[in-house]
């Protein structure tokens, strides 16, 4: 994720949060989190705890300091290579076939839930759930021997993963809406350092020092536990994006349930409540999640957030397939021996480095997006079907590290943009839920890739088989974009040449309209309590 491949540490470390506001690296995720915190604007203008500076400060900066360290694993990059090493002795396959699916059937089955409960317990249950699963994958690595025991780790690290959101979402519930953008950038730096460090961590211990594995999980257990206390010392949020919205809205539904009460004790008012009982259908009908949920299918008739949408969905499945087992891609490359030291963790430093540069850039392009996205995506799809076809034909290990850092970059420069197009293109308050959609349906799309080409009941096909899949599978994508892209490009020259014929050569103003630059900034936040549906509904926050 992104955290963050067996994705021992790209997927489980990476990280990826983000403020919709903000062009960096992009949790897809987290993504949905942010956005709902967004969409929230207390009716009293700020939460409870921005009335004291100090108060807020301190506890974001604990916040902070939480992110860093839950961020220390440095034998996160090293789990497969464990796996596969004397110490552990499971074989290849097994690692491929048997025990690295589990993590994304997981994830799938406990994403929705998590995020519920994340809201209606107010984040620190979730955080300390979060931390008690680190702390079971760490025994169950330092002390499983069993591949039954390795399949509950992946297990447990499927629940990690999608607890994720509660972090993300905890440090919005702090501080008032004016000062998202700048803690949303306090939390993501400290996390980024986190895994940075954590991967230098391991790789010199590794390198330098020739520590076991089972000596770099304890201290890597170690860490986690030492997460887990900061999590237990966590402040309890008094108020949530959704459930435990403020303590007026408390005092209305217990107006609402006495008045309620009152009607069924007077006869008359009850009938008169029995008459009414109609309007309760035509209330439910104009609920805020109703209207979302109705306004969702306007995605498909907007081009531009069709387009985002659908990326988001298959290239980040393809993304995070390759980051789950490429680990077990270098191992089978260059497997880790006495003689032979592995750089796992030095690789997972630059990677991280190099993709929050590269979102970083991405917020400072200017194109015509509404013209040139389809060829973009196309031209850095095929290229990262390039780096697939360059893994799977090499014997060097090095060509292997580099075309993986390079992967991770290329996608990290498309998913800010990504998120300024759909966040642009929608109410605040349908963000999340557009992003909810895209992250569980992409989820959906991994778990049917594994069950027919990774899992011991499919295919059960080896990792060179798998990635040799997946070079095809961005190729397909390509394919695709290249095609919009030429029907975008085709229709667009048709209509301009049409409006400089009807306009004598002056040329149309919708032309003009359509070639606007569009730059990444942060989404103009809106002040109003209640948002305007395309459909006309009010959707109130």
């Amino acid at each position: 994720m992104v955290e963050d491949d067996t994705a021992k540490s790209g997927t489980r470390s990476e990280v990826d949060y983000t403020d919709l506001k903000v062009s960096k690296d992009v949790d897809p995720d987290m993504a949905a989190a942010v956005a709902a915190a967004d969409a929230e604007s207390p009716p009293d203008g700020s939460p409870e705890e921005v009335k004291d500076p100090k108060k807020w400060k301190w506890a974001v900066i604990f916040l902070c300091f939480y992110g860093f360290v839950t961020s220390l694993k440095p034998g996160e990059s090293f789990i497969t290579p464990n796996l596969l090493s004397t110490e552990k002795n499971f074989t290849r396959q097994q690692v491929t076939n048997e025990i690295t699916p589990v993590l994304t059937y997981s994830y799938m089955v406990v994403l929705v839930p998590t995020f519920l409960l994340t809201d209606l317990l107010r984040y620190k249950p979730v955080l300390i759930i979060q931390g008690v699963s680190q702390v079971v994958i760490w025994l169950l690595i330092l002390l499983g021997t069993t591949l039954l025991e390795m399949q509950f780790m992946e297990f447990f690290y499927g629940i990690t993963m999608a607890c994720r959101v509660a972090y993300s979402s905890y440090i919005f519930s702090l501080v008032s809406p004016d000062l998202y953008q700048r803690v949303a950038g306090y939390s993501r730096s400290s996390v980024l350092l986190g895994v940075f460090t954590s991967s230098v961590l391991g790789q010199l211990c590794m390198s330098m020092f020739g520590i076991r594995f089972s000596t770099l999980s304890a201290v890597t257990l170690g860490s986690v536990s030492f997460g887990l206390l900061l999590a237990l010392c966590l402040p309890w949020p008094k108020r949530s994006l959704f459930f435990n919205r403020n303590q007026e809205q408390k005092e209305l539904a217990a107006a609402a349930a006495t008045k309620s009460e009152l009607d069924i004790m007077n006869p008359k008012n009850g009938a008169l409540s029995s008459a009414a009982s109609p309007s309760s259908a035509s209330r439910w009908r104009d609920s805020v999640l109703v209207q979302m949920l109705l306004e969702v299918r306007n995605v498909v008739r907007r081009p531009n957030l069709r387009l985002w949408s659908l990326w988001w969905v298959f290239n980040s499945t393809g993304y995070y397939l390759v980051l789950f087992y490429v680990h077990i891609l270098w191992n089978k490359v260059y497997p880790a021996t006495e003689n032979h030291k592995v750089y796992n963790g030095a690789v997972e430093a630059a990677s991280t480095l190099l993709s929050a540069g590269t979102s970083f850039i991405a917020g400072f392009v200017k194109i015509r997006w509404n013209l040139w996205s389809e060829l973009v995506i196309a031209v850095i799809t095929l290229v990262q079907a390039g780096l697939m076809f360059l893994m799977i034909s090499t014997d060097n290990i090095w060509v292997c590290y580099l075309a993986y850092v390079v992967f991770r970059s290329v996608y990290q420069f498309l998913v800010p943009i990504a998120t300024f197009q759909i966040a642009s293109s929608l109410t605040k308050e349908l963000c999340a839920l557009v992003f909810g959609i895209n992250t569980f349906l992409g989820t959906v799309l991994k778990t049917i890739i594994n069950l027919i080409f990774a899992d011991k009941t499919g295919l059960s096909l080896d990792v060179h088989s798998q990635f040799a899949v997946y070079c095809v599978y961005f190729v397909i994508l390509a394919v695709a974009y290249f095609v919009g892209a030429a029907v975008v490009l085709v229709r667009h020259y048709r209509n301009q040449r049409g409006g400089d014929g009807a306009g004598g050569g002056g040329g149309g103003g919708g032309t003009n309209e359509a070639a606007t630059l569009t730059e990444l900034h942060p989404v103009a936040a809106q002040s109003s309590e209640a948002e305007i549906l395309s459909n006309g509904k009010n959707a109130k926050v």
